[in-house]
């Protein structure tokens, strides 16, 4: 499975394709962050992260797209933000048919480090070792793209043998 982490911000975009399936070592495909500047009309600054995510999405293809759930915070400015950005990435994916998760990030940081209130330099940290880097991808909205790629891997993968064991599960049932 080959999944586009996208961790949603006006001026920074993080962006992060990873490989791999459950109960195997997966591998980074790509990390990288669309950049817009605040001197641009907000209209401006989502067209170019709409074009990044296109490039994204033609360059690596992936099986599916986990995007970060955006959560309330105090700062109403950066929400809108990052929820306008969140918007974008899922009209980019549901317009190629792709499957669309938003994960928190408590579920984020449970999923990679085991403590759903993990900071940034803990996630980083995991995502290098469970990727096999050299050193964390900069800035953290890299590793946090990655990060949601990672979760979205092992969460669906263990939710699809779950679902196929209660297939099968049912099938035998049936043939009694």
């Amino acid at each position: 499975m080959r999944v586009l982490g996208i961790d949603p911000g006006l001026t920074r975009c993080g962006t992060g394709v990873v490989e791999g399936t459950v109960g195997r070592p997966l591998s980074l495909v790509d990390v990288s962050v669309i950049r817009t500047s605040s001197d641009l009309a907000v209209p401006d600054r989502l067209v170019t992260i709409e074009a990044g995510i296109e490039a994204r999405l033609d360059d690596y293809r992936p099986d599916a797209v986990a995007i970060e759930r955006i959560f309330a915070r105090s700062d109403v400015s950066t929400i809108m933000g990052t929820a306008q950005a969140a918007g974008v990435a899922m009209v980019c994916a549901a317009r190629r048919g792709l499957p669309i998760a938003l994960h928190t990030p408590s579920e984020v940081k449970a999923a990679v480090s085991g403590n759903g209130r993990a900071d940034k330099t803990q996630v980083g940290a995991m995502v290098t070792r469970i990727l096999r880097l050299e050193a964390t991808p900069k800035p953290a909205d890299a590793a946090d793209a990655l990060a949601l790629a990672i979760t979205h891997i092992w969460r669906g993968g263990a939710q699809a043998r779950i679902d196929a064991a209660l297939a099968a599960a049912a099938g035998r049932r049936g043939h009694r």
